[in-house]
């Protein structure tokens, strides 16, 4: 019995890597749109895939940063400044890949624009910082979406969303791991509905990884200069500690962040360049072997584990 459904398992494997092999033709006649190219993910992207030899074209909130890009790849590769929480960037940008993809379409669109500060304890954030946030996260790559799914349709190409382990466990607050749940559930829908039209739609799940996102510095001043605004009430139920304390955890989860970004982009590159990608893609062994496996598991456990892990505030029940 055992031999049988090892055997199964073991024939379902071998074709799944056999399917995962096969490369789309003609890659070098196609045109992926990344956005948040300045840095990071969507920078050492662009990069691989123009190398690869896709015609990128790569979004990028800075024009320092699109510079930069330009200086390490090859003339093929076009930027064009994206804001994805303006209408108008979006629009604009739209209309500029229009131009270049003309009938073809767009083979690829890799949403990568992310931000997670402000983050800190939910009690000690106002509402416009969790829109901060959202508007990055998931607003703005579901507007970017929506503008470009007709080129994508005309390409029968595919949709790259980057949500993040956080999207399966929300154990910060702020904005962050709600807006990445939102790009999980969107990206799931917009997969239903795309089968029809031959577009697929692959979800990258990091761990932790050492981007700009996960700047120390910057979310350290972030996290004081919102403890400061906080009523003596409220600091006194956490104390001077607990802030200490989420500092030093902080420091730590930044020590043990993956400066190995091509875990993460390799992922996106199998999504775009395979003839059968995967609908979901964990990047990263943390993700792999602790996080996803833990979203799986009771809540009541899952709870357990991160209040053993977090800090713990001066006033208790």
């Amino acid at each position: 019995m055992w031999l049988w459904l090892l055997a199964l398992l073991g024939l379902w494997l071998l074709r799944r890597w056999h399917r995962e092999r096969q490369t789309v033709p003609g890659l070098e006649e196609k045109f992926v749109l990344i956005t948040g190219c300045d840095s990071g993910f969507g920078d050492l992207l662009a990069r691989q895939l123009d190398a690869r030899g896709l015609r990128v074209l790569a979004g990028c909130l800075t024009e320092s940063g699109a510079a930069r890009l330009r200086e390490t790849a090859s003339s093929r590769l076009q930027t064009v400044l994206l804001d994805v929480t303006s209408s108008s960037s979006i629009a604009a940008a739209a209309a500029w890949v229009q131009e270049r993809v003309g009938e073809r379409g767009l083979w690829g669109l890799v949403n990568n624009a992310g931000i997670a500060v402000p983050a800190a304890p939910n009690e000690w954030l106002r509402k416009e910082d969790f829109v901060a946030v959202l508007n990055v996260n998931l607003v703005g790559l579901i507007e970017v979406t929506l503008s470009l799914l007709p080129l994508v349709k005309r390409a029968r190409g595919r949709v790259v969303n980057v949500a993040s382990v956080m999207g399966r466990l929300s154990i910060f607050g702020g904005g962050y791991c709600p807006s990445k749940f939102g790009v999980e559930a969107f990206s799931d829908n917009l997969r239903l509905e795309m089968q029809h039209f031959g577009v697929k739609v692959s979800i990258i799940e990091p761990g932790y990884f050492k981007t700009g996102i996960t700047n120390a510095a910057a979310l350290e001043r972030t996290l004081i200069s919102t403890w400061e605004r906080l009523s003596k009430e409220t600091k006194a139920s956490y104390g001077d500690k607990y802030l200490q304390d989420f500092l030093a955890s902080m420091r730590e989860m930044q020590k043990k962040c993956n400066p190995n970004l091509s875990l993460v982009t390799d992922c996106m590159e199998h999504a775009l360049t395979r003839c059968y990608p995967r609908c979901r893609y964990a990047a990263g062994w943390d993700a792999k072997l602790l996080y996803i496996p833990l979203s799986y598991m009771p809540s009541a456990i899952t709870d357990a584990f991160f209040t053993w892990l977090s800090p713990k505030p001066a006033q208790r029940a």
